[in-house]
Parts: structure tokens; C-alpha cells; sequence
């Protein structure tokens, strides 16, 4: 005989505790073998730019036994000078400030959810040129010195304006973008000014760079570029946990006891210290911050995006870089002309899809 029990409708079977531990490990190390592949991808690529850019072109009179040990400084006379004390330091600054800029360019991202909200954009980078055009132009005998502190000074300055005009009992994302770029276009009359007064000499040698070119990159640049890196980088890992949990919202991350305004504060000086220390090395290279985001989101996903992003950039300028050397027709142009051509597009079409959204 069939009790009520036996009467009652089957329910769909539910996955146990077990089945959804297994089901996130899974999934956890698909996307281990998905960030690795990228990340080996990355470095390929990364190796391949950085012989391109030391061999194509120019080094025709040099021993080919002689330019792998020139890449080291092992060897004297032409092969020393074309490799290592010209196109080593070039490829290398390429290199190292792409991922500061993508670096920085993550970081604000991430911090503020927007993907407005980038260095180059808010007016942190046109700040640090700003400060580093100063002491180029009036101290140029600190050059090694006086330019990167100046720039991140001019940066953390904008950082500081930024916030300030911005807040109306809290930071409106688009209020602060929009205050960013007019707080850059501030930074860049200043920074016209400055080469009006200026005389001729110190103008043509800051001219090239405010456009944003590896040309002159030495290796005092690329000590300077290496030590921010490290630094920046380790920094972007202590705060790694506390950014992602500002990602579910300041309350709740509050309750989960991060210290949400000296995270925010912290992670604005980092990315603007990143884009500061490249600004004053190879110039205001213009929208790598903005582009290098988002492609690491698209490879490996938000979480692991801040990790990614360094190499993304870094790819992004010296590959224009290369082209900015030997693109038919084109070359030679400074490299923030073709980071341009790419990045603007690329903005115009972020502001109206974003728009489009809200109507």
C-alpha cells in the first residue's frame, strides 16, 4: 500500500556541499591554465618586441657573434654603442614604463569602476608632465634625479585637486572625470607656457618628449623605471585583497573591517605614482592606462586583471614602439603618436556605448 509520502511529487535532485566544492575547483583551475597560457603568451610576445626593437635596423655594420654579448654590455666599440648604449636602454624603457602604465591604469579602474577613470584621463599623467616639464626645462642638471621626484609631486598634487573638486559627500565617477580632464587641460596650458619662456635649447629637448618617445631613454631611465616597477608592484600586492573587496561596495567591504578610505587614498597615490615615474622617463604616452585594463579583463577576468595588466601595456608600447622605429611610410614618429591613433578610438566609442547605456 502507497503511503502519502510515496504520493508526493519527486523533487530535482540538489548538489551537495561536495559537488559545488569540486564544481569551484573546477573552475578554478580552468582559469589557472587560462591566465597561464596568457601569461606565457604575454612573455613570448614580450620577447620577440624587445629583439625586434634591438636588432631590426641600423646594426648591419655589427659582428653577428657580437650582438647577443653586446645585449649584455660584453662587448666594446660599435657593437657596444649601437646595442647596448642605444637600442638595449630604448627597448627596455619601452618595455618597463608600459607596465607602469598599465599598471596604473588597472589600479583606477578597479578602484573607482569605471573604465573612464584612468591616469591619462583624469589628469594624473598631464600632472606629472606638468611637474616633470618643470624640472627639465629649469633643472636639467637633476635630470635623474629632479624629473621623477617632480612628476610625482605634480601627480599627487592633481590626485589631491582631483578629489577635492570632485567631492560632493562622496566621488561621482563622472564628476571626477570630468573635473580630471579639465584639471589636464589646466596641466597642459601650463606646461605650453612653460616653452614659451623657455629657451630654445631646453624647448628642443623637451618638445619630443611631451608627446610621449622612448628616443632618448638612457640607462639611468631605465634604473628609475625598474626600481618604480618593483616597488609599484609589490605595493599593488599588498593591497590586492583589499581592492577586490571594495569591488562589492564600500559598506560591505567596511563590515568585512577593510579600511575603505585609507585604501582608496592608498591605491589612488600607487597608480598615480606608476604613471608618474613612466611620465618622467619616456613622457605622457597617451592612452595605454585606458586600453591596457580592459584587454586584461577580456583575457583573464576582473579578479586577476591587476596582475595581467603590466604585461598588457608594456606589449602595447614597445610594439609601437617597434613600429614607431620602422613602420613603412610612417616612421619615424614618437611613440605616443601611434598609442594615440589606437587609444582615441578607442575613448570616443567607451563614451558613447556607456552612453547609449544610460539612455
Amino acid at each position: 500500500m502507497r503511503t502519502a509520502t510515496d504520493l508526493r511529487p519527486a523533487r530535482p535532485d540538489t548538489p551537495t556541499a561536495s559537488a559545488v566544492v569540486a564544481h569551484l575547483r573546477t573552475g578554478r583551475r580552468a582559469r589557472n591554465r587560462r591566465t597561464l597560457v596568457v601569461a606565457t603568451v604575454l612573455a613570448a610576445a614580450l620577447l620577440a618586441l624587445t629583439a625586434a626593437s634591438v636588432l631590426i635596423g641600423g646594426i648591419g655594420r655589427v659582428d653577428p657573434a657580437d650582438v647577443l654579448p653586446a645585449m649584455f654590455g660584453l662587448r666594446t666599440g660599435l657593437a657596444d654603442y649601437m646595442i647596448f648604449q642605444l637600442r638595449m636602454p630604448r627597448a627596455l624603457a619601452a618595455l618597463l614604463a608600459g607596465a607602469l602604465f598599465g599598471l596604473a591604469g588597472s589600479l583606477y579602474q578597479r578602484l573607482i569602476r569605471n573604465p573612464l577613470a584612468t591616469p591619462d584621463i583624469v589628469g594624473i599623467s598631464a600632472g606629472a608632465g606638468a611637474g616633470a616639464a618643470t624640472a627639465l626645462l629649469y633643472a636639467p642638471a637633476a635630470f635623474s634625479v629632479g624629473v621623477p621626484a617632480a612628476a610625482v609631486v605634480g601627480s599627487f598634487v592633481l590626485v589631491a585637486a582631483v578629489q577635492l573638486l570632485s567631492w560632493r559627500g562622496g566621488v561621482d565617477t563622472y564628476r571626477l572625470v570630468l573635473v580630471g580632464i579639465g584639471l589636464s587641460a589646466v596641466c597642459t596650458a601650463y606646461t605650453n607656457y612653460l616653452f614659451t619662456v623657455a629657451d630654445q635649447q631646453s624647448i628642443a629637448i623637451a618638445m619630443r618628449w611631451t608627446v610621449g618617445s622612448t628616443n632618448a631613454a638612457d640607462w639611468d631611465g631605465v634604473t628609475t623605471l625598474a626600481l618604480g616597477l618593483g616597488a609599484c608592484l609589490l605595493a599593488a600586492l599588498l593591497v590586492g585583497r583589499s581592492l577586490g573587496t571594495l569591488g562589492l561596495g564600500d559598506g560591505f567591504a567596511a563590515g568585512l573591517g577593510t579600511r575603505v578610505t585609507t585604501v582608496r587614498v592608498g591605491v589612488l597615490l600607487l597608480g598615480a605614482a606608476a604613471a608618474a615615474l613612466a611620465t618622467s622617463v619616456v613622457g605622457p604616452i597617451g592612452f595605454v592606462s585606458l586600453i591596457s585594463g580592459p584587454i586584461a579583463v577580456r583575457l583573464v577576468g576582473v579578479d586577476r586583471s591587476t596582475a595581467v595588466a603590466p604585461a598588457v601595456g608594456a606589449v602595447i608600447v614597445i610594439g609601437a614602439d617597434v613600429l614607431a622605429q620602422h613602420a613603412p611610410v610612417i616612421s619615424p614618429v614618437p611613440t605616443g603618436v601611434l598609442t594615440a591613433l589606437l587609444g582615441a578610438p578607442y575613448f570616443v566609442w567607451l563614451i558613447l556605448r556607456r552612453r547609449q547605456g544610460a539612455s
